[in-house]
């Protein structure tokens, strides 16, 4: 049994189909990529598991359970978490301000509880101080502890994306394009935080121009053209697939042959 499943899903802007009856699977551990080209549904799809549209028909299954009608913070708090295609941190905060705005899924004590700092208030301090320093540690940002996020680096920003996402303890994280902006030494550097992600037991889709990235990382790759599945199969098939290469891949591959 999949962790996802994604079953004959259909979304329709007015008369375009933006997804015709897409069917994927993402097992529990995997590193899986989406790829296509610019206006294939990739980030339709992402924005349907989330919760944020609605698909016009079919449905979405997470740990065998129904989803495809929850709202999208029902959806976060069930561990699927997601990134986007534009840095989504707050500028004026600092990095540990903002991992802390990230942990909130986990559950925050009330009003009067803050106000008359109890207890719970005290413990979720304290858990939340603990999660900041153990994501800083495993991204090794500590030292970006009290910049204000706009100073950091575009690719520092990016990582900093990653840091707020991984606060709300995802068990399915979908990250939309991580690699949009980065340089090859930051690229290289994203890969091994992707994987050290996946060794810690979250399992991974990802959208993604960067063919090095994917090919690289995923253990599946799907491509979609017109809001349509045309493959799926590990990097080796995607690369050999005809149909694959003439809609999207081209000379691509060659480049990413030697990941």
């Amino acid at each position: 049994m999949a962790l996802l499943d994604v079953e004959n899903i259909a979304k329709f802007f007015g008369g375009v189909a933006a997804l015709s009856d897409v069917n994927l699977g993402v097992s529990s551990g995997e590193i899986v990529g989406l790829i296509g080209p610019n206006g294939a549904g990739k980030t339709t799809l992402f924005n349907v598991v989330t919760g944020f549209i609605k698909p016009s028909r079919g449905r979405i299954l997470y740990e065998d359970r129904v989803i495809s009608d929850l709202a999208p913070y029902e959806v976060a708090s069930m561990g699927i978490i997601r990134t986007y295609q534009k840095t989504s941190i707050f500028p004026a905060l600092t990095v540990a301000q903002n991992i802390a705005i990230g942990h909130h899924r986990r559950g925050q004590p009330g009003f009067w509880s803050v106000l008359f700092r109890t207890r719970p208030h005290l413990e979720e301090r304290a858990e939340t101080n603990r999660r900041i320093q153990e994501i800083l540690q495993f991204l090794e940002m500590t030292w970006a502890e009290d910049f204000l996020a706009q100073n950091l680096s575009y690719g520092d920003q990016r990582k900093l994306e990653i840091a707020i996402a991984l606060s709300s303890q995802p068990n399915l994280l979908l990250l939309d394009e991580p690699a949009a902006g980065l340089n090859p030494e930051e690229t290289t550097g994203l890969m091994k935080v992707i994987k050290k992600i996946q060794d810690q037991g979250i399992t991974i889709l990802l959208v993604e121009h960067h063919m090095q990235l994917v090919m690289g990382i995923c253990e599946k790759i799907i491509v979609l053209n017109y809001g349509k599945k045309i493959a799926e199969g590990t990097p080796d098939q995607i690369q050999n697939n005809e149909e694959v290469i003439k809609v999207y891949l081209g000379e691509e591959v060659e480049d990413a042959g030697g990941c």
